[in-house]
C-alpha cells in the first residue's frame, strides 16, 4: 500500500484506536514500524469550557474519535450527538479525541478533560489501539484502563469501555490477551463493554478512506450507531412529551 516513508507531519495521525488494528494485511511492515516510533501523544485538544446546560457525555479516545481525515461534524461523536438529539436525549457530546493517544497518555490527560467538563455524567473510553501497535504489555494497558475508569467513577461518572482488535502481526497469544484485557477490565470494574467500536467498519473498503485505515463519514456514522447502542442502558430517559389537550 505505502511505498515511501511518511513525512513527520503525516505519521502521527495514523496512530489511532483500532483502525490499523482492524485490518489484517493492511499497511506494509515498514509503515507500521514508522507508526510505532511516532510520539506517544499529541498535545491535548482545546476542550471548550461549558456553555451548555445539558450534562456532558465525553468521547475520550484517539484519532478515530478525533475524526482524522473527515470534518469534525462527521466524526462519530458528532454523529452520536445527532442521534441523541433525534431520540430526545439531553446530552452535550464532547469530542476529546487526540491523534496518537495511548492508554498511558490518556491516563495523564483524563483529569484535565474532566476538570474542563464538570457537568459530565458519562464517558466513553475508547483507547488501547496504539498500545497494541507498539506492542505494549497487556498488563500495562489493563492497569491504565482500570485507573481511568476509577478516575471517572471517583467523580461520579458512568463509564462505557470501548474495545478494539489487536494487530494480528504480533501473534495469536498477544491478540488473545489483548481482547481479554478489555473484557477483564470491564468485568473487574463492573462497567459495560462495547467489544468493538469498529464492528461492521473494520475491513470494509467502502467505509474507509483511501489509506484503508481511517473511516469515511459513512463509516464514522456506523461507529456512532455502535456507541449509541452500547450507551442506551446508561442514558437518562428523555423527558416525556407534553400531552396535547
Amino acid at each position: 500500500m505505502f511505498r515511501r516513508a511518511l513525512p513527520p507531519a503525516v505519521r502521527l495521525p495514523f496512530l489511532i484506536t483500532g483502525l490499523v488494528l482492524g485490518f489484517a494485511g493492511c499497511g506494509e511492515p515498514e509503515v507500521r514500524e514508522q507508526l510505532a516510533r511516532a510520539p506517544e501523544t499529541a498535545p491535548p485538544p482545546a476542550v471548550p469550557v461549558e456553555d451548555d446546560p445539558r450534562p456532558a457525555l465525553v468521547a475520550f479516545g484517539d484519532s478515530l474519535t478525533a475524526g482524522y481525515g473527515i470534518d469534525l461534524d462527521e466524526a462519530w461523536p458528532a454523529r452520536l450527538q445527532e442521534r441523541l438529539d433525534a431520540e430526545g436525549f439531553e446530552y452535550r457530546v464532547v469530542n476529546a479525541g487526540v491523534s496518537g493517544e495511548t492508554t498511558s497518555g490518556g491516563l495523564r490527560r483524563l483529569p484535565f478533560v474532566l476538570d474542563r467538563n464538570p457537568s459530565a455524567e458519562l464517558v466513553v473510553i475508547a483507547l488501547g489501539g496504539n498500545d497494541g501497535l507498539r506492542g505494549v504489555p497487556v498488563d500495562v494497558m489493563m492497569d491504565n484502563l482500570g485507573a481511568m475508569i476509577r478516575e471517572a467513577e471517583g467523580r461520579g461518572l458512568k463509564v462505557l469501555l470501548a474495545g478494539v482488535p489487536a494487530p494480528p502481526e504480533l501473534g495469536q497469544d498477544y491478540e488473545d490477551g489483548f481482547a481479554e484485557t478489555f473484557r477483564d477490565v470491564a468485568g473487574a470494574a463492573g462497567v459495560p463493554l462495547l467489544p468493538s467500536l469498529l464492528e461492521g467498519v473494520a475491513g470494509v473498503a467502502e467505509l474507509n478512506q483511501r489509506d484503508g485505515i481511517h473511516p469515511t463519514a459513512e463509516g464514522a456514522l456506523r461507529l456512532a450507531d455502535n456507541a449509541f447502542a452500547a450507551l442506551q442502558p446508561l442514558l437518562t430517559e428523555p423527558p416525556a412529551a407534553t400531552a396535547v389537550p
